[in-house]
């Protein structure tokens, strides 16, 4: 990896929450370092399915200082409690312990406001613009070349005096290719980098998936508030787990009443089997392995995943399941990379790319922040380069092994809490 002061450009590869992070430090510790961002959606993210997400430490520590310090961006949740099949309380924690809770669009979105050094009135509402621009003030930077559509297919390592050169297709099928100092592989759990690197690295259906939703909190009944509002709720069977919390609302409003009941059904099926065929083809008949989007779930099927909510699950539970009008599904899956480090040190593997955590450790979003607040450290001098990647291994290795060990318990052992 060189040194920051020799570093003249940067490309990340993939434009979500890690690869974002990743940029804005660049930015901050290198300011008049060239950052280009290369993203395979064809058009702007701004919407990852309503999908809530654990505002852990770490996610905390980055915001604070990078993005929109002073400023909040999360729920509160004071208690974690487990619900019996008759939707009573059977469990809560010994100790009330306060966590934050928020969705992957509020966070995108204050992302890409400091990273396209934009007015945040465009990408964030409901926010005091003179106070947090106040704040800010020290904190101007470039933009970085944001570009769509961009399938990147290789990466060539041009020896000890030379960059990186990253090929891609891009949105109008055309064969392009940039040379940088420095490449942050973070395109996701599926990374096309670490397939080209590393082809033997596959991604791995863990045998179950996760039904995704939300419902707008005004819209949920008096039981359900009681059971979801400032809690962390939770309920186990066999094979089966849910669990509910309140996120931020449209363009990230904390304002109560507005924000959404955010879900996670996780349920097991066996892979290539019916039942998880029919439910991840799509309207369009397309087969989708590990994510069905948004609204592309069959009517059919959809009816039968509520009939089964109001079977097996609490009340309050099943009462979210079925009053979701755009439910989606993720197939959970496990990867790791042995390295984070390629071409000498001038290729990083970074958050899902590096190593793929299941969600029960709600810490997916803060290995991306813990990943790129090493890299800041190291920018900054405060830890060498080898110090860096001992950290960043070490957090990716017990990361993923603690989300096997928890998904195992819950989908395949038996839950402590489990009806």
């Amino acid at each position: 990896m060189s040194h920051p002061s020799q570093l003249r450009h940067v490309v990340v590869v993939g434009g979500s929450l890690a690869g974002l992070m990743h940029a804005l430090t660049i930015f901050t510790h290198c300011p008049t370092t060239k950052v280009t961002i290369l993203e395979r959606s064809p058009t702007a993210l701004l919407h990852n399915q309503g999908a809530g997400v654990v505002a852990g430490s770490d996610t905390q520590a980055f915001f604070s200082q990078y993005v929109c310090p002073g400023q909040d961006f999360a729920v509160p949740s004071t208690q974690r409690r487990y619900l019996d099949r008759n939707g009573d309380v059977i469990q809560r924690s010994a100790e009330d312990r306060e966590q934050r809770m928020t969705s992957w669009d509020t966070l995108y979105r204050f992302l890409r406001w400091r990273v396209d050094d934009m007015d945040i009135g465009d990408y964030v509402s409901g926010i005091n613009l003179d106070n947090l621009k106040d704040r800010l003030s020290s904190y101007s930077h470039g933009k970085a070349d944001y570009q769509y559509g961009c399938n990147v297919r290789s990466v060539d390592d041009l020896g000890v005096s030379g960059g990186v050169r990253v090929h891609w297709i891009n949105k109008s099928g055309g064969a392009e290719e940039l040379t940088a100092d420095l490449v942050i592989a973070a395109d996701g759990a599926s990374s096309s980098v670490r397939r080209a690197l590393l082809p033997s690295v596959e991604r791995k259906y863990a045998g179950y998936v996760a039904l995704r939703g939300t419902v707008p909190e005004d819209q949920i009944s008096e039981s359900a508030t009681k059971a979801f509002v400032q809690k962390f709720t939770f309920f186990h069977s066999e094979g089966t787990q849910i669990l509910a919390y309140i996120i931020p609302g449209e363009n990230g409003t904390l304002e109560p009443g507005k924000r959404l009941t955010n879900w996670v059904w996780y349920r097991n099926f066996k892979e290539d089997g019916p039942e998880l065929q029919d439910l991840m083809t799509g309207k369009d008949g397309s087969r989708h392995r590990i994510t069905l989007p948004l609204d592309q779930m069959k009517d059919d099927v959809w009816t039968r995943q509520k009939q089964d909510a109001k079977e097996t699950l609490p009340l309050q539970f099943a009462e979210l399941v079925n009053k979701t009008v755009h439910p989606f599904v993720q197939a959970i899956t496990d990867n790791i990379s042995p390295t984070n480090e390629f071409c000498g040190g001038k290729l990083l593997l970074v958050g899902d790319a590096l190593a793929g955590y299941r969600p029960h450790t709600a810490a997916s979003t803060s290995q991306a922040a813990f990943d790129a607040l090493t890299l800041g450290e190291w920018l900054a001098g405060d830890i060498d380069r080898e110090e860096y990647t001992i950290r960043v291994m070490k957090r990716a290795r017990e990361g993923q092994k603690h989300g096997v060990e928890l998904g195992e318990r819950s989908q395949f052992g038996r839950h402590p809490f489990a009806c």
